[in-house]
């Protein structure tokens, strides 16, 4: 058997949907797991839709999500140029487009845009609306098609596919398909521009590049046909398809740019760790045999087996994405984690304080970084809170003991200097000792003094470290006239 070789193709056009990213990591796994070659080609044949920067996008998401191409642009390994507009100066699409001429499987077309216009309309894949074309130029005599190339005539050059009979390709997800060849159109190889169009240029550049496996998402099933014909007309092997399964959102609609997190980008914006997109990409449409959920890349890469996808719409679960994240966050090593919660943690704490002692409080308690703020706010300042959040039916504690235990306690708060965790923590159980108090009957009032929070990252006592004696005397303070 060849040795395995896979490609992404992605096309500069703006960020990375996550379509685009789990077809670049499922041909990725699927090469790593082989021991084969992973290829990386731009296709950008169709200049008009280029975004500006899209190119260093891709790059740059393949880096951050460790997907490592052993081919490329920029790696150069015998068979590019890997950018089909480069491939285009160098005549290769023309070239085997007219081979096709030659045997007849393709022909030159020269219908004006009036004509098409007038022709049967249908829906292509992609839901655009497009002519169906009735071989008017098929007919042309090798004459005329010459006259028309000599006068200068604008032409496309058109795959001829029969119109009896059926065509079979096989998917290794999906099975053995069959269509009926009334159904194929004969497609555009090569427009009007001279570039060639995806279709055509796929089927050159992954045969001329020994490209073993085909992974595309499954938008693609309904123009395989089309390619298995210019294979067996060009008289090639055919590579293995695998068609991924779609994606969609919890409503079962189709992952769109609406949803907010249809890219990449979109999700790296919003807090959440490369790592951790990558083993959730990885899980939309496929699962390991033990059903393990968090993964490494040299997990995925070594459990990987495209057989086990599933045929079956795969649904963004946006809350399941949030968990796992949450979940590689706990996993981070202290100084990983506060590089990257650091700027989330000023946006909010701007008081002189230790931050790292902030972050390390909410690490085990978030799932992306902007979580962060609503956890912290109260080290800035205390939020305007109702005197009914000092009543604690299990502490025992409202609001009038609440006053009590806080005058109680300012003496010996103001006394002492030693306003680390542990210094405090000794202080406030020597108190409850002595008064016969329990120890949330005392903490209780405490950190909602100094917090006006609910619920806090952290105790009284760990709260009171980070802001120092100064503001946690001012804050109970404080407390103690609005209790009044």
């Amino acid at each position: 058997m060849s040795k395995v070789r896979t490609r992404f193709a992605p096309s500069p056009t703006g960020r990375m949907h996550v379509g685009n990213l789990r077809t670049a990591l499922y041909a990725y796994l699927i090469t790593r797991h082989a021991g084969g070659d992973f290829i990386f080609r731009i296709e950008d044949t169709d200049q008009k839709r280029e975004v500006e920067g899209a190119v260093d996008i891709i790059y740059k998401t393949l880096a951050d999500t460790g997907i490592e191409y052993d081919e490329g642009p920029d790696k150069d390994k015998g068979v590019g140029p890997y950018v089909q507009s480069e491939r285009v100066k160098c005549g290769i699409y023309m070239e085997y487009a007219k081979k096709l001429v030659e045997k007849g499987e393709a022909y030159y077309c020269f219908c004006t845009p009036e004509r098409l216009a007038s022709l049967k309309q249908t829906v292509d894949e992609s839901g655009k609306t497009i002519s169906v074309y009735d071989k008017h130029c098929a007919n042309l005599s090798k004459e005329e098609v010459e006259a028309n190339l000599k006068a200068g005539m604008p032409f496309v050059i058109r795959q001829n596919n029969p119109t009896e009979g059926t065509t079979t390709f096989h998917d290794d997800i999906y099975g053995d398909i069959t269509v009926s060849n009334a159904e194929l159109d004969d497609m555009i190889l090569i427009k009007s521009d001279g570039f060639p169009t995806y279709n055509f240029a796929n089927v050159v550049d992954d045969h001329l590049m020994g490209i073993t496996h085909v992974v595309r998402g499954n938008e693609y099933l309904s123009s395989s046909p089309k390619y298995n014909r210019l294979y067996e007309a060009f008289g090639w092997e055919v590579p293995e398809y695998i068609h991924c399964p779609l994606i969609t959102d919890e409503t079962h609609k189709k992952l769109s740019k609406r949803s907010g997190h249809s890219s990449f980008e979109d999700l790296i914006e919003q807090g959440f760790l490369a790592e951790a997109v990558v083993n959730f990409v990885a899980l939309l449409g496929w699962s390991p045999e033990d059903n393990q959920e968090i993964m490494s890349m040299e997990e995925l890469i070594a459990k990987f087996d495209y057989h086990h996808m599933s045929k079956s719409p795969a649904v963004f679960d946006y809350n399941k994405l949030k968990w796992m994240n949450g979940e590689y966050i706990k996993k981070m090593d202290f100084d990983s984690f506060y590089e990257k919660a650091l700027p989330y943690i000023k946006e909010v704490v701007k008081r002189d304080c230790d931050l790292k002692k902030i972050a390390s409080l909410v690490q085990s308690r978030i799932e992306i970084f902007p979580d962060i703020a609503d956890l912290i706010d109260f080290f800035e300042e205390v939020p305007e809170y109702d005197i009914a959040m000092y009543t604690h039916k299990k502490m025992k504690t409202n609001a009038e003991t609440s006053l009590s235990v806080l005058k109680e306690i300012l003496p010996r708060l103001e006394e002492t200097d030693d306003y680390s965790n542990d210094g405090l923590y000794s202080l406030l159980k020597a108190f409850t000792e002595e008064k016969g108090y329990k120890n949330g009957y005392v903490l209780w009032p405490i950190r909602t003094a100094v917090s006006g929070k609910q619920m806090t990252p952290g105790g009284a006592t760990e709260i009171m470290e980070i802001l120092g004696k100064e503001e946690s005397l001012n804050r109970i303070r404080k407390a103690i006239e609005k209790l009044s």
